[in-house]
């Protein structure tokens, strides 16, 4: 007779668990190997228990835009960088991240995606995102507008190529020339079109939404605000049932009722936090480079040398996520869905990830009753172990 096999399951008992269905008070979640399992008893099966009474538990979160952290930064640095930026994240919860890069000039551009593209393939990176060059100078944020230039479809269609299919969004203005084919055009390779650092009319907002984006590159910054006559393209983008709008919620890119009016707009089931995180993420104030850019952090706050933009951000989304449950008081199933549900289904791996359901990578995050993190675990290994 064959010997039987004893498999080790870890099963976090007694918390707050927040899935799909709703809050879960004294939760019982079971993870075997690298996936969540349902929680029937095994004779063969020998079991862990973690206690984790008064503890909150959450998928792990996703982040669908990110230039680095912990002093690295995935637009420009090496291989080594591009980890201590993906592992700085990890640490703050974020099991899921895509790499953001900034305007550059396409070869350079096309260079950092070969490098990047490897780390999708190992599994450290979910993809790249093109934040330019294919944006307004009216509206060009911590990017050099010397290097920016129009959508031309056949451009955008190298950047992707370059990615080697880890390119997974493109930021663009769809005002430009070009842009609207460009929509199109990664709409039929796959990849999401986001409308961003954009100068757009309402009108020519819908136009691209018709056309095919699907995405809102931090809403509300690096675009026109919203008129009485003129509502330019926040309106269309919230309206629009077909977009997802992402959202900085680190107390400086937005103001509180700000962040209401989109979810009492677009609806949790619209939302996604970023952090839109450079070097400065998960390290402290200093000098940083992005891309070609000069930035100072101050205070916590990431500005051009030159000009005074705001330069991204030094959030993580552990921050993000305590700021919207104890702050802006959304509810936490809102919260989850806007951090790690939405994201996940945007990137097309909500089967993999997203939610707290069996079968799902056992990605998820530990918070205290402050809902500060003390435990993040990446398919079924713990990065952060809770006391």
């Amino acid at each position: 007779m064959a010997p039987v096999t004893t498999t080790q399951r870890t099963v976090l008992a007694g918390a707050r668990v927040v899935l799909p269905s709703g809050v879960v008070e004294g939760g019982r979640l079971t993870v075997e190997g690298t996936r969540i399992a349902a929680n029937e008893a095994d004779e063969h099966v020998s079991t862990a228990t973690v206690d984790l009474a008064g503890h909150t538990v959450v998928p792990g979160f996703v982040d669908l835009h990110n230039h680095g952290g912990g002093g690295a930064s995935f637009t420009s640095g090496t291989a080594d960088d591009i980890l201590t930026g993906v592992r700085t994240h990890r640490a703050h919860g974020t099991t899921t991240v895509v790499a953001s890069t900034v305007t550059n000039a396409l070869d350079v551009l096309a260079k950092q995606a070969g490098l990047l593209s490897e780390l999708v393939e190992q599994g450290d990176l979910a993809g790249i995102h093109y934040e330019g060059p294919f944006i307004s100078p009216c509206r060009k944020g911590a990017h050099d507008e010397a290097l920016l230039r129009d959508p031309d479809p056949a451009d955008v269609r190298k950047l992707v190529e370059a990615g080697r299919g880890a390119a997974r969004m493109v930021t663009l203005a769809a005002e430009l020339p070009g842009g609207i084919d460009s929509v199109r055009l990664l709409a039929d390779m796959g990849v999401i079109a986001a409308i961003g650092h954009t100068d757009a009319t309402y009108e020519q907002t819908l136009e691209a939404i018709d056309a095919g984006a699907t995405v809102a590159t931090h809403l509300f910054n690096a675009m026109p605000p919203l008129q009485h006559r003129a509502p330019g393209p926040i309106a269309a983008l919230l309206e629009d049932e077909r977009v997802t709008v992402e959202l900085i919620n680190d107390g400086t890119h937005l103001h509180p009722a700000i962040l209401e009016l989109a979810f009492g707009s677009a609806g949790a089931g619209r939302v996604a936090f970023i952090t839109d995180a450079m070097d400065a993420a998960g390290f402290g104030d200093g000098h940083y480079d992005l891309g070609p850019m000069k930035v100072e952090v101050l205070d916590g706050v990431a500005r051009l040398v030159e000009g005074g933009s705001i330069a991204g951000s030094t959030l993580t989304l552990d921050t993000a996520f305590k700021r919207a449950v104890t702050l802006d008081g959304l509810p936490l199933t809102d919260a989850v869905r806007a951090i790690s549900t939405n994201p996940a289904r945007l990137l097309g791996l909500d089967d993999r990830i997203g939610t707290l359901e069996p079968g799902k990578d056992a990605d998820l995050v530990v918070l205290d009753a402050a809902y500060d993190l003390v435990g993040v675990m990446r398919k079924g290994e713990w990065v952060v172990r809770p006391d």
